[in-house]
């Protein structure tokens, strides 16, 4: 059980300034349905630039609630450039705290005010390159994965999943969120030659935290049989074994997932 604060029960139970507003000059969307969490800010600024109101529509849990009814709260009477400077994480201070598995929720809010600024100022918002999408489940691009690590220095992929969902969903970026870790905090592992009971505990480790549990939601699984130099034969089970797609699962989720954490020569043999 997650536990909230005062003010967070206080703006979920009896959340400020939902709505729409007709004549906006500004909206902002972050979120979408198929992620679970949507959110609309509608934004009306005066000839000074100060927002006179703000209100919000959002779909999602009670914290999703809470940090778009205590944002506008926050936004209304500051000139819009002022709030511009309001971060995820003076949404969630403002609050009192939230669960880090509720981070998130803070982020979006920033998001759509970002996007509702834009909208006010006529700025074109970036399309993301899809070579440039990590999480493909929430669409997350490694450009916004790499400015929320560093904003909010997070160190695990962990963190990154409760700050931005990322990699909550089928888990298989998990990897390469780790990697975009490690280039920001300076661990990236040197180049090593392992020797082969090495090459056997390193596969099997990442066997088991990143692929053998995505399996064994579907009733499958995965055992390591033998490590020739590069060629890593496996054996599926469960499920997996009968499966018509096994073939895909090797060559795009298990082998790509190998070569992320090992090298890019890894070759998968099913036997």
């Amino acid at each position: 059980m997650w536990n909230y604060t005062d003010k967070v029960i206080d703006h979920y139970t009896n959340p400020r300034n939902v709505g729409s507003i007709e004549d906006a000059d500004a909206i902002g969307e972050a979120g979408s349905l198929s992620c679970g969490d949507m959110l609309k800010l509608y934004l009306k600024v005066d000839k000074n630039g100060i927002i006179t109101d703000a209100k919000f529509q959002t779909f999602g849990c009670g914290s999703a609630v809470a940090s778009s009814s205590i944002l506008t709260e926050m936004v209304i009477g500051k000139h819009i450039d002022e709030a511009r400077k309001i971060t995820n994480k003076q949404i969630v201070d403002a609050l009192g705290g939230l669960p880090p598995e509720k981070m998130h929720c803070s982020v979006m809010g920033h998001e759509a005010l970002e996007a509702a600024i834009a909208n006010y100022y006529n700025e074109e918002i970036t399309i993301k390159d899809d070579e440039d999408i990590i999480c493909h489940c929430f669409n997350i691009s490694k450009s916004f994965l790499e400015n929320e690590i560093k904003t909010n220095n997070l160190k695990t992929v962990e963190d990154v999943t409760n700050y931005t969902k990322a990699g909550g969903a089928c888990g298989r970026c998990k990897g390469k969120i780790q990697n975009i870790l490690d280039e920001i905090n300076n661990n990236s592992p040197k180049e090593e030659k392992l020797t082969k009971t090495q090459m056997i505990i390193k596969i099997n480790n990442i066997i088991e935290k990143y692929i053998s549990n995505e399996l064994r939601k579907d009733g499958g699984d995965i055992e390591l049989i033998d490590v020739d130099d590069n060629k890593i034969k496996v054996k599926l089970t469960g499920r997996c074994q009968a499966c018509n797609r096994s073939q895909l699962t090797l060559t795009h989720f298990v082998e790509a997932t190998l070569k992320e954490h090992i090298n890019e020569n890894i070759e998968i043999i099913q036997v």
